[in-house]
């Protein structure tokens, strides 16, 4: 559910309201929306200190990712400006030693099969009248050179040698010259090394400083306070003695504002937003309906406020997308088993158990499917050792095509009925009805068109119907032409979208039957060995590394696939744009 949201305004004299921010942030329960740009000296100064910090944070990062043990942290004693300054520069000039570093590196590469030659050498041996030229030729036409020049072979790649041709007086040779580095391959290899000590300096040197990563993570997250509140302070209105700060509050906590502004003698007005406000959406959700909350804020979505709140559909559909598109039980039962895992080192609490909780129910709707299927880590080996899946009729290709079709039109006519029974009374609701007509005439012009199943003879008044419904209610008005003008634009738009949107969803059967393809082949490498404990070693890492990579590739195709169809095909029938802007209340 979206929260109803209140607009409200506190007004207090010019020199309480520092105070009354920090009072503000303590209630955490109004979402600021500046009157005035954010902006001073002050705000610029921590802006720029925070910036340091991010860099510096980056840099411990590193080397605390580096497999390193943990560092006892320790305090900081003095500037801690200067501290960061010093780790970032480190960050920096690292940055700057492993560019230069791959840089030579890679002339390394090039200049390695010539030999150690350099430009200085090639004029010292010109001035004894010794010339030497270096040339890139195919082998076949090495004999091409002028008689007097000796040529010399110093490496081949396929069909091509590099050579060098010697003389005692000055000639041209037959191919371009290649000309030779300024600086020879010794004195190359010895910067190299070089570098690589500069670079291990470097690297201890940060992980020297690595012990102050907790201090300067508090003092960051001290200042990101003090950054909130001068920005709260600079975006405030001001009337002549009077300051006041604007936002938005959840309507159910309005007694609460009002309650801190009696007590601490605040003006305060709140009104209901207007249609162009920038409300912000505070989702509030049953615990099993907020599973979905880490998905939609991995992607960044919000609904927005006059939308519609989606949640409940999309965490249904998804359970269902991802048993579809895994449709493995050993492959969920190994997401359920890492999430248990990761749960009794980590201890999750809030949002991260919410996030292992979702864990736990897709990988057991993919444990579901698979035991409704037979697969378990591929099918035919299961199959072969006598196993009867409860529902074979998931294995049959025409029952899953007619299955995936059916799911479509039902989760894009669930999107449709929504928006029919928000516009009740209004006729408005009756084009929503026409869509649905039109979503279930594709069912069976998909099944037709794919399957080669009969198109009912009634089928086609589904979408006459749908049609009409469309043409006429989309956008009635007193002027009826007009009305249907439009009506008949939308249709010409979206008629086609909505059978493509419908005949869509047979990817879940697609992508789920590549996942199978990839287990079943496998299995079949795996076995291909023979006898012995080489046959088997060797199959165990097939199969651990073949299925590895297809319960990887199995949550991007959720995420390319499952997601989509809830964010993209689903969404804009619901007609949800996820342009929201998340409720964050200033607080503590």
């Amino acid at each position: 559910m979206i929260v109803p949201m209140k607009k409200a305004t506190i007004l207090v004299e010019s020199g309480d309201a520092e105070e009354t921010v920090k009072y503000l942030r303590a209630l955490g329960v109004l979402h600021v929306e500046h009157e005035n740009p954010p902006q001073g000296r002050d705000i610029s100064a921590l802006q720029e200190q925070l910036a340091l910090l991010q860099a510096t944070s980056g840099v411990l990062g590193q080397a605390t990712g580096q497999g390193r043990n943990p560092v006892p942290q320790q305090e900081i004693e003095g500037d801690w400006m200067a501290l960061a300054v010093h780790i970032a520069g480190l960050g920096r000039h690292r940055e700057e030693v492993e560019v230069s570093l791959r840089n030579l590196a890679g002339q390394i590469q090039e200049w390695e099969p010539w030999g150690d030659v350099d430009a200085a050498r090639v004029e010292r041996l010109r001035q004894n009248g010794v010339y030497l030229k270096l040339y890139q030729v195919p082998v076949r036409e090495l004999g091409r050179f002028p008689g007097g020049v000796a040529v010399k072979v110093l490496s081949t790649t396929g069909d091509t040698a590099r050579c060098a041709a010697v003389s005692r007086g000055e000639f041209e040779g037959p191919f371009p010259e290649v000309r030779p580095p300024e600086e020879g391959l010794s004195s190359k290899k010895e910067r190299l090394a070089g570098m690589n000590r500069e670079l291990e300096r470097t690297g201890e040197g940060i992980a020297r400083s690595a012990c102050y990563g907790e201090a300067l993570a508090r003092v960051r997250e001290s200042l990101e306070k003090e950054l909130q509140l001068r920005q709260v302070l600079a975006g405030m209105g001001k009337e002549g003695a009077i300051a006041y700060v604007k936002g938005y509050i959840p309507a159910d906590l309005e007694g609460r504002l009002v309650s801190a502004a009696k007590e601490r003698r605040w003006g305060v007005l709140i009104t209901d937003p207007e249609p162009g406000d920038p409300v912000p959406t505070l989702l509030r959700n049953p615990p099993w309906v907020d599973r979905i909350k880490p998905v939609l804020g991995l992607l960044g979505l919000a609904p927005a406020y006059r939308e519609l709140d989606v949640s409940m559909v999309f965490l249904v559909f998804l359970s269902l997308f991802f048993g579809i598109l895994i449709g493995d039980a050993g492959y969920g039962l190994v997401y359920i088993l890492i999430a248990f895992g990761l749960s009794r080192v980590m201890k999750p609490e809030g949002e991260l158990a919410t996030t292992f909780s979702l864990v736990y129910l897709l990988g057991s709707c993919a444990v579901i499917w698979g035991v409704l299927t037979g697969t378990f880590f591929g099918q035919e080996w299961l199959l072969d050792l006598g196993y009867t899946p409860p529902v074979p009729q998931l294995n049959d290709p025409g029952t899953m095509t007619t299955l995936c079709f059916f799911i479509g039109a039902l989760h894009l006519s669930i999107a449709h009925s929504w928006r029919a029974y928000l516009k009740v009374p209004s006729v408005t609701a009756l084009a929503d009805a026409g869509y649905i007509c039109i979503l279930w005439g594709a069912f069976f012009l998909a099944r037709t068109l794919i399957l080669g199943e009969a198109f009912p003879p009634w089928g086609i008044w589904l979408f006459v119907l749908g049609v009409i419904l469309v043409i006429l209610f989309t956008s009635p008005q007193r002027k009826v032409l007009r009305g249907i003008g439009e009506g008949m634009g939308t249709m010409a738009l979206s008629f086609m979208n909505n059978i493509t949107d419908v005949i869509s969803y047979i990817r879940l059967y697609a992508v789920g039957l590549a996942s199978l393809a990839v287990a079943e082949t496998t299995n079949y490498l795996a076995t291909g060995f023979g006898n012995g404990i080489g046959a088997l070693a060797a199959g165990f890492v097939i199969l651990l590394f073949g299925h590895s990579l297809n319960i990887i590739l199995g949550l991007m195709s959720v995420l390319v696939h499952g997601v989509r169809l809830n964010v993209l095909e689903f969404s804009g029938h619901a007609n949800v744009t996820w342009s929201g802007v998340p409720f964050e209340p200033l607080r503590e």
